[in-house]
Formats: structure tokens, C-alpha cells, sequence
């Protein structure tokens, strides 16, 4: 049996990835639409209501309305964009998030996969959270820097043809605090603050870091390193994608943490920093693996009642 599968915004970035991924999968048959007919409305909502799961690869806008065209309640949906994060009508797309989150997202028809900053920010607090290590008033203060390839065609174009002189190694943005990811993080990770944020763009293609900073005197439960790697390792044994890391010395290239590392892979891993009076939390992801076309693709298999690694590679770091 063969799985009919429409990418529905499949020239950007994210859809372009995912047909690459799918392309050469036995048991998946893609339905595709031309460039010249992809704002054909009657196109595109035949397509949507013939397949057995679609992939929204769009605006926010245009993801609602790509759902708004489904009248056939067999087609199940995976939406990359931001348009349904903090719906509860939809299940958030990380398997790993709780014990019963992989069930939630294969009795699911509607998955919302996670923006890439988001998914390494609330994988790495998440236990915290859970296990009353950080409370509800716990202002988070983040920051994270993230390869080109995240911002799509544009962007990619100007690091690639651009000026480093204009362009620089590390650029922050979304400076007025207000990251569209900033709601589904709090919203996820059930926090009463959202997070102080500070996304960058550095001068490579793939690959990400997301750093988060915590002070022990606010923590709830005042545990050092070695402490929270037991919880990290409890809280996510079993689990293929996300891997715990325990000794840094090892892990670290002279000294340097290297944002490429998961690079064309579905892991995501954690380390751990601390001095007297502080902790620091990294997750290391690849911003369009785990962060988000191999994040769609995990979704995909558990959906679909398939093996939920197939087609997604492991790093070996």
C-alpha cells in the first residue's frame, strides 16, 4: 500500500526538504503541482482532499486557508507554519514531550510541527518544568543562532552571493522581543512569562544552537549539573532523537561548540555549563531536521503507522 502525500507549498525551503526526504520512499507516492499552478485554487484543493496526509508549507494565511479547502475528513494535516502552535485543536508536533505526546500525535488528523528555535528551547526546559525544578513565574532568558537556510530563498541568496563585510558573522533580529515563536513557547512549556529571546542569523547554512541561561537562586529545586543530567537522561531515556550529553570535554571542538554538528540528521542534543551560581542549557539541532522538515517527517511515521525513523538519520557526535 502506498501513502499519498501532497506538500502543499512544496518550492519553499521546509517543502523542498521534505520532497527530497520522501522522493525515494517506497510506500510514498507524492502528489506534486506545477510553479504556474500552484495559486490555482481548484487545483490545490483537489490535491489537498486526494491525499492521505499533506504538509503545509506555507504563510500563516495561506496554511489556513490550504485547511479551510479540506472537506475530506480522512486527509490528515502537518502544518510547518506558525498558523496553529497554540491551537488546541491541534497536537504539538514533539513526540518527546511528555509519555503520552506520541500518542496524541498518531490519533491526531491535525500536527502542528514546531518553529526551530522553539523545538531546542522547549525540548531543553521542558523537564524542568515538568519536574518542578523551575516554577511558573520563571523568566527564561534565551538566545540562539541559527543557520541561513532558515530564512528561506531570500535570505539564502543574499549569504550566498552577498558581502561578509555587509553581512557579518552573527546578526541578532527581531530586537523589539517579539519573536513569533515567543507564544508557542510559553504556551507549551505552560509558563505564566514568556521568554526574553534574542534569535541571531550566523554566517552558515545549517545548524543551530539554543542557549538558555538560568540562575540557581531562582531555581525551585537548586540542583547542580550532575543533578540535572540524571533528570535529563530519566526524562528522555528511550528516546532515539534526543541524546544527553555528559561529558563535555569530549564534546566541545578545542574548546568551541560547533552549531553544525547535527547537521542533515533528527538529533537533538543537550548540554550542560555551570559555575557556582549558574547554569547555561544548549540544545544543538538542525535548524531544518529536528527544527523542522525532519521534525515533519518523525509526524509523518507516526501518523501514518509507520517506523517512526525511517528516512531520519542519527548523529553520531
Amino acid at each position: 500500500m502506498k501513502f499519498k502525500v501532497f506538500v502543499d507549498g512544496q518550492h519553499g525551503t521546509t517543502g523542498l526538504k521534505i520532497h527530497e526526504m520522501l522522493e525515494n520512499r517506497d510506500e510514498i507516492e507524492l502528489l506534486t503541482i506545477s510553479e504556474k499552478d500552484k495559486k490555482d485554487i481548484e487545483k490545490r484543493k483537489e490535491l489537498l482532499n486526494s491525499a492521505d496526509l499533506v504538509f503545509l508549507c506555507l504563510p500563516d494565511e495561506a496554511s489556513k486557508e490550504s485547511v479551510s479547502l479540506i472537506n475530506n475528513e480522512n486527509v490528515k494535516v502537518i502544518d510547518a507554519s506558525t498558523a496553529h502552535r497554540t491551537n488546541p485543536s491541534w497536537v504539538y508536533g514533539v513526540p518527546e514531550l511528555t509519555s503520552r505526546q506520541r500518542d496524541k500525535i498518531k490519533n491526531s488528523k491535525r500536527v502542528c510541527v514546531p518553529g526551530c528555535h522553539a523545538s531546542g528551547l522547549i525540548v531543553a526546559m521542558k523537564p524542568l518544568f515538568r519536574n518542578k525544578i523551575l516554577g511558573k513565574n520563571f523568566k527564561l532568558i534565551c538566545h540562539s543562532i541559527t543557520g541561513y537556510s532558515g530564512g528561506g530563498s531570500s535570505m539564502i541568496s543574499d549569504y550566498e552571493n552577498g558581502s561578509f563585510e555587509i553581512l557579518g558573522g552573527q546578526r541578532p533580529y527581531a530586537l523589539g522581543l517579539n519573536h513569533k515563536h515567543l507564544p508557542e513557547m510559553k504556551y507549551v512549556l505552560k509558563t505564566n512569562k514568556a521568554p526574553i529571546f534574542t534569535p541571531s542569523v550566523g554566517n552558515f547554512k545549517q545548524g543551530m544552537l539554543v542557549i538558555s541561561y538560568i540562575e540557581k537562586e531562582k531555581m525551585k529545586k537548586r540542583l547542580n549539573r550532575d543533578e540535572l543530567l540524571k533528570v535529563y537522561k530519566n526524562y528522555y531515556k528511550d528516546e532515539l532523537f534526543i541524546k544527553i550529553i555528559e561529558n563535555n570535554d569530549e564534546y566541545l571542538d578545542s574548546g568551541f561548540l560547533n552549531p553544525m554538528k547535527c547537521n542533515n540528521t533528527n538529533s537533538l542534543e543537550i548540554s550542560i555549563y555551570e559555575n557556582k551560581t549558574d547554569l547555561v542549557v544548549i540544545s544543538r539541532l538542525d535548524n531544518l531536521g529536528k527544527g523542522a522538515s525532519g521534525a515533519a517527517i518523525q509526524c509523518m511515521n507516526i501518523m501514518l503507522g509507520l517506523e517512526e525513523r525511517k528516512g531520519l538519520q542519527i548523529a553520531n557526535n
